[in-house]
């Protein structure tokens, strides 16, 4: 447990690195065709389904690839 806890850490740090030196890099996540985003008198409603289903197919190669 504390080793996936470690690999989740540093992945968020790079995340959080990337965000914050090259704002670029990260640009087009939730902007994908597919996203859904509603704008409304009274709000607005953003629902980013392309872009959580590329996250999630990443998230399960690494784990996968960990896991073997």
């Amino acid at each position: 447990m504390s080793k996936w806890l470690i690999i989740i850490g540093l992945l968020l740090v790079v995340v959080g690195l990337l965000l914050h030196y090259f704002p670029w890099t990260l640009n087009w996540f939730g902007k994908l065709p597919g996203d859904i985003h509603k704008e409304l008198d009274n709000g607005s409603f953003y629902f980013p389904i392309t872009s959580m289903i590329i996250v999630s197919v990443l998230i399960t190669l690494i784990l996968n690839f960990f896991k073997h």
